[in-house]
């Protein structure tokens, strides 16, 4: 299909799809927030959510087959056991808790974490695994992730925290999200969500979240130790202003 064929709706679509991954294939998370809600201008959420469920789970795919070996295996392993308590407690509190005070609170703990590591004379630092934070961590990405498809943030401060490499943290987060997408995309069919429009939509935008996978590893193969991390603490704190001006616009 060429590109003067490819209706508004369309074209806007592989253009969100395009620069979501290209984020997420860069520094390893941080689609969610951008994905979902702009797809949602065009799309029913019940559209949107299952195609960035599906974009997630072939970028990570896509990382984990070519950088397998960053991966550090018994932290992603450690991370997702901790997650699986944690997603139907997130599913509970997207069904009977209180959005506005829950995503309150998530901007303003992610905010004030990130401007502590920036500004710190000595950050905190985890040589290795720390069963207390990956707990945490772990479980907390679970309870966002069952409520709000958000399993990023947490993932990122322990990384963060471990001061893996650009790259181990890139893969690692993607051997982590892998299976949490599949689960999530399994969801989302035993709900009838999957049809033929969604399908359309994923295969269409599937050129645009390889070549912006592709880009996303080559830049992520420039960064560095310390330069990366004030570029993680940076996201996340547009990741907690995102979710505050969410609750202030609703």
């Amino acid at each position: 299909m060429s590109l003067i064929a490819i209706e508004p709706t369309t074209a806007y679509v592989l253009g969100v799809v395009f620069v979501a991954t290209l984020i997420r294939s860069t520094i390893g998370f941080g689609e969610g927030l951008i994905a979902v809600p702009l797809l949602a201008l065009r799309l029913p959420v019940t559209l949107a959510a299952p195609l960035a469920v599906l974009v997630s789970m072939v970028v990570a795919g896509v990382v984990v087959v070519h950088d397998w070996r960053h991966v550090e295996l018994r932290s992603a392993g450690g991370l997702i056991l901790s997650a699986l308590p944690g997603i139907p407690l997130g599913v509970l509190l997207l069904a009977r808790g209180n959005e506005h005070v829950v995503k309150s609170a998530l901007g303003v703990l992610i905010i004030a974490f990130s401007i502590y590591s920036l500004t710190a004379r000595v950050a905190r630092h985890l040589p290795e695994d720390d069963h207390r934070w990956m707990l945490g961590c772990g479980f907390l990405s679970g309870v966002l992730g069952g409520a709000y498809g958000m399993n990023g943030p947490p993932l990122a401060i322990y990384g963060a925290l471990r001061r893996w490499n650009p790259q181990h943290f890139r893969a690692t987060l993607q051997g982590y999200f892998l299976p949490a997408s599949s689960i999530g995309l399994i969801g989302y069919a035993a709900l009838g969500l999957w049809n033929g429009i969604l399908t359309r939509y994923f295969l269409l935008s599937l050129p645009a979240v390889v070549v912006a996978t592709l880009l996303g590893r080559a830049v992520n193969q420039r960064m560095k130790g310390p330069g990366f991390f004030r570029f993680v603490y940076a996201g996340l704190i547009v990741v907690g202003s995102v979710l505050l001006v969410q609750v202030v616009v609703r």
